[in-house]
């Protein structure tokens, strides 16, 4: 399940790519314009901002703006920052792979060889939905279309 500090990270992006071109945005503004607890979302900007995919500029004109263009910054870089491996168990991992301690065989494991499928679409559907992509959707879902 997505964790709040991800879902808040996501929507944060998602508005300053809404943003994107216009200059830096305040926490202040982001933080009431998306419903984002103010501290909580200082630490996770910091966390975005470290990884790359947010500048920031102090002083009168500052604010937080994306590191790169909406279309280079995809949704499974964004929840990997913030909540860690994609998959619902430790065995499918790619970047934080664990054995099971009570699995006997990897290879015949039917929770795992279903779980890795799972991580597999989640991954592919992540990792191919850029800032843009959601963007476009965003515009779409408000004209009614599929």
């Amino acid at each position: 399940m997505l964790s709040r500090k991800a879902k808040y990270g996501l929507k944060a992006l998602i508005h300053l790519a809404q943003r994107a071109g216009e200059g830096p945005v305040l926490i202040e503004e982001l933080a009431r314009a998306e419903g984002i607890p103010r501290k909580f979302l200082e630490q996770i900007l910091l966390e975005l901002k470290k990884k790359g995919l947010l500048h920031s500029r102090k002083g009168r004109g500052g604010g937080y703006q994306l590191g790169r263009a909406p279309e280079e910054i995809f949704m499974g870089e964004i929840v990997r920052v913030l909540d860690g491996p994609l998959a619902p168990v430790p065995c499918v991992s790619v970047i934080a792979y664990r054995k099971c301690d009570e699995c006997q065989d990897e290879n015949t494991c039917g929770i795992r060889l279903v779980m890795k499928e799972v991580r597999d679409s989640i991954a592919h559907i992540l990792d191919t939905a850029s800032l843009a992509d959601v963007l476009t959707r965003i515009g779409h879902a408000r004209r009614g279309k599929p």
